[in-house]
C-alpha cells in the first residue's frame, strides 16, 4: 500500500511509517526533516501544506491507497498558526484526495475536538480545538471513505499494544507508539469508515480491536 502522510517528521508520522515498511510517503515543509524520513522507511516529499495549491498537493497523493492528516502547528506555535495548520492544511489535503480520488482519508485529531472548551484554558489551547473540531466539521461533510482518530494524553513511553478504542472514552495518556499501531489497524478495517474515535491505554490487544465489536 502506499500511504502519503501529511505531517510527515512528526512523532506519530515517523512510527507510522516505521511501521508501513516502505508503503509510507511522508510530506515535510522543511528540507532538513528529509533525511529523518527516510531514515524511518518513507519516501520524502516536500509540501508545505501551509502554502501549496490544490493540484500540487493532488498531485502528490495521485495513486496513493489513503493519506493520513499527523500534521499539526507543534509546541510554541500561536492561535493563528493553529487554524492555517490544523484546519486549513487538513482541508487543503481533502481538497487534494478528492481532486486525485483517493477515497481513504485517516485524520488525527484530538480529545477535546468537538466540545466546548474547557473555561480557563489559554487562547492557543482554545484555538487548537477550535482549529481541529473545524477540521473535523469539513471532513464528515465529504464524500470520502474517513475516520477521524482522537487520542489522549501523547506520551512517548514505549507502547503496549494494549488500548481503549470507542465512540467516547474517560480522558487519559496513550504511547505514540500505540497511536501509530491503532492507525495501520484502521487503514485496514471497513468498519472504521466514517468513524470517529478516541483513544487511550488501555487493556485491548490492537488487534482485537475490531474482533471484539
Amino acid at each position: 500500500m502506499r500511504i502519503v502522510i501529511a505531517g510527515g517528521h512528526g512523532k506519530i508520522a515517523l512510527r507510522l511509517a516505521a511501521r508501513l515498511r516502505g508503503g509510507a510517503v511522508g510530506l515535510v515543509r522543511n528540507p532538513a526533516h528529509v533525511a529523518g524520513v527516510e531514515a524511518a522507511g518513507a519516501e520524502a516529499v516536500l509540501c508545505d501544506l501551509e502554502r501549496a495549491g490544490v493540484e500540487e498537493v493532488a498531485r502528490v497523493v495521485e495513486g496513493a491507497d489513503a493519506v493520513v492528516f499527523a500534521a499539526g502547528a507543534g509546541p510554541g506555535s500561536g492561535a493563528l498558526r493553529k487554524d492555517t495548520v490544523d484546519r486549513g492544511a487538513s482541508v487543503l489535503l481533502a481538497d487534494a484526495a478528492e481532486r486525485a480520488g483517493v477515497r481513504r482519508f485517516v485524520q488525527i485529531s484530538s480529545m477535546g475536538a468537538g466540545k466546548p472548551v474547557e473555561p480557563g484554558r489559554d487562547e492557543v489551547w482554545a484555538a487548537y480545538i477550535r482549529a481541529k473540531t473545524a477540521a473535523e466539521d469539513d471532513l464528515r461533510r465529504r464524500d470520502l471513505d474517513w475516520t477521524i482518530l482522537r487520542p489522549g494524553r501523547l506520551t512517548d513511553e514505549p507502547g503496549t499494544g494494549l488500548v481503549r478504542l470507542a465512540p467516547e472514552v474517560p480522558p487519559g495518556p496513550v504511547p505514540r507508539d500505540d497511536v501509530a499501531a491503532v492507525i495501520v489497524a484502521l487503514l485496514a478495517e471497513p468498519a472504521a469508515v466514517r468513524a470517529t474515535f478516541e483513544l487511550v491505554a488501555g487493556d485491548t490487544p490492537i488487534g482485537e480491536l475490531f474482533a471484539r465489536r
